[in-house]
């Protein structure tokens, strides 16, 4: 095992750097970083060269290159053009929101998504299954956006008005006077869940009728096992891989930052941070961003790599015997 994940961390290696060099080429593609960072301080030609020697923007573009890795190695992600805080101390601040609304997607995901396609493979052609094909039908094609508008207006506007103030959920921001951070964190998690639970439901119907109709499963069956030992004890390994993969994928993507959601709700999150710096211009922010999500998505993959090799075997002695 710990051959297996020590490949998957050197395979980690070209895509950071393959990444970071990107976003440092970009630095000189989108403007000078000197003009766009001091402003009219940088109006004076004597100040504008001083300042770029004490940037180090007079060095090669290795050497800056190899001062950028540095600085990411001690966590420096350099200083915001709008506010002249550190990115790190904003990315602190931020991201915890996005994890949590992260992680609270994905546990709807799973319980809802999963939940709804062993329903639906194990009833099929039943009015369950019949529902949960609509109904993921409908998600899929829906809009997050759109779908978070809808969820504002019904459960944050026309159930206080009908209620007379007496129940609904707030529809902004992270948390408030009136409600803690669970009753702020309900409408965000489901819409950002939305989508994504619809094809979580799709691949595990899927998969699961594929392994429900293998030999080996037939086999289960006729040794006298009970239909709930073979679902549980036989079927769901092979057929949660697929499911695994979407998932860990998709908590990734979140961890990325929905901007879509963090935007419509106001959620605090990076994604909405990184948006309000692409509006102000604020190009360390969204490169500072860029960078942690990076680590993010890169901790994520390698989990669901060793989540592979417990649900399969085969995946963790076919690793290290390579």
């Amino acid at each position: 095992m710990l051959r297996f994940i020590t490949r998957r961390l050197i395979q980690f290696i070209p895509v950071f750097f393959g990444v970071t060099l990107i976003l440092f080429l970009m630095t000189t593609v989108l403007g000078d970083p000197i003009r766009l960072r001091f402003g009219e301080r940088a109006a004076n030609p004597e100040v504008y060269q001083q300042l770029r020697h004490d940037q180090g923007f007079d060095q090669p573009w290795y050497k800056q290159y190899a001062d950028y890795i540095v600085k990411l190695a001690h966590g420096d992600l350099g200083v915001s053009v709008r506010t002249g805080r550190p990115v790190s101390d904003i990315l602190k601040e931020t991201y915890p929101y996005t994890m949590r609304l992260a992680f609270a997607a994905i546990i709807v995901e799973i319980f809802v998504g999963v939940g709804a396609g062993i329903i639906s493979a194990v009833k099929k052609y039943s009015i369950w299954d019949v529902l949960v094909t609509l109904s993921t039908s409908i998600l899929v094609a829906m809009p997050v956006f759109w779908l978070g508008m809808l969820l504002q207006i019904f459960f944050g506007i026309l159930m206080k008005k009908w209620t007379n103030g007496a129940f609904y959920l707030p529809i902004s921001g992270a948390e408030s006077a009136q409600f803690g951070p669970i009753a702020h964190l309900i409408l965000p998690a489901i819409t950002l869940a939305s989508v994504s639970t619809a094809y979580a439901a799709r691949i595990m119907r899927s998969q699961l009728l594929e392994v429900l109709g293998q030999d080996y499963i037939r086999t289960a069956h006729a040794k006298g096992l009970s239909g709930g030992r073979v679902l549980y004890g036989h079927a769901m390994k092979n057929a949660m891989i697929p499911v695994v993969t979407f998932i860990g994928l998709d908590l990734g993507a979140m961890l990325a930052g929905a901007i879509l959601t963090e935007t419509v709700f106001n959620w605090p999150g990076v994604g909405y941070t990184i948006y309000l710096a692409i509006r102000a211009l604020d190009y360390p922010i969204v490169f500072g961003g860029t960078v942690v999500i990076l680590f993010a998505v890169m901790i994520v993959n390698l989990l669901v790599d060793i989540s592979y090799a417990f649900l399969d075997p085969r995946i963790r002695y076919g690793g290290a015997s390579e």
